[in-house]
């Protein structure tokens, strides 16, 4: 299925948690992350003028699918089959689009709160298109927990990948908190991984591992499996922190990642952690997929 082999080649972290849905909600999950990665896609792979363009193709699929009318593309009928059965907001995926046209224009970060606001915009409302796929209790406040989680992934991805995207000629440390650590443009040009910069990016991990933290107070509010789903992503996300800072904070010249046994090893911890919280009673599927 074209969803989940996309979900598996980008993001095996995902890939791990989706496996614990029941069978046509993982379906759902893959055809929402599919979507999403594509329009990642098209803002990291295509030149400027192109990938205006085709993002705005790629807007006008999501909202034709919502509508009931997808194109021919796999992912635009799973997503049109998943915005059938569950209540996912297509407001989302708008803030979504708005965050991908932030790296389109050159979005320059002033401070924390313009990078909240990206983070946001580009997977902090997945939280708000995946809760409804899993079913959730508690309203509006289990949906900003949802929201917290997926910021700290999007922090943990911008702390991961710093090398490359300046490769890219981006820069989302915000310009004051570097001022405020000491740590200059040419720094960052120049690769170098200086006690200045490693004090930068101990703040903003803490700051991601404060939203992981308040976002994982909102697991229990999610139905059966999808607690074990989403604790185990959560998990696996954060350990990438764990695998830069043992690095020394080098993003210049390694990529930072938490390996598959790792990740194994995880599966149990994220287990007991829901059990002390009350939250276990679902079942743990591998059945075969269903849905387009």
């Amino acid at each position: 299925m074209h969803c989940r082999d996309v979900t598996r080649r980008h993001s095996q972290t995902f890939y791990l948690g989706s496996r614990f849905f029941p069978p046509r909600q993982r379906e759902a999950v893959w055809a929402v992350y599919a979507t999403c990665r594509a329009g990642d896609d098209i803002v990291d792979e295509r030149p400027g003028a192109q990938a205006r363009e085709q993002l705005g193709w790629w807007w006008a699929r999501v909202q034709a699918a919502f509508a009931g009318r997808p194109g021919p593309h796999p992912a635009d009928t799973a997503l049109a089959w998943a915005a059938a059965h569950w209540p996912v907001p297509l407001s989302a995926f708008e803030e979504l689009h708005e965050g991908l046209q932030m790296d389109l224009r050159g979005h320059r970060y002033h401070d924390l709160d313009d990078l909240t606001m990206y983070c946001r915009r580009v997977a902090g409302v997945v939280g708000f298109m995946i809760a409804p796929i899993c079913g959730y209790s508690g309203g509006a406040r289990t949906l900003h927990h949802a929201l917290l989680l997926g910021q700290a992934m999007q922090l943990t991805n911008i702390l991961r990948d710093v090398g490359e995207d300046l490769e890219r000629g981006r820069v989302y440390l915000p310009e004051t908190l570097r001022r405020e650590y000491g740590v200059t443009s040419a720094m960052l040009e120049a690769g170098r991984v200086t006690p200045e910069y490693r004090a930068l990016m101990r703040h903003l991990s803490g700051l991601a591992r404060a939203w992981y933290a308040e976002g994982r107070a909102g697991i229990p509010c999610l139905h059966g499996s999808a607690r074990l789903a989403v604790q185990t992503a959560a998990r696996s996300y954060e350990g990438i922190l764990d695998d830069l800072a043992r690095a020394g904070f080098d993003n210049f010249r390694r990529r930072a990642h938490v390996s598959g046994p790792r990740k194994l090893l995880m599966l149990p911890q994220a287990w007991w952690e829901l059990r002390g919280q009350g939250a276990v009673g679902y079942q743990v599927g591998y059945e075969k997929s269903e849905g387009p």
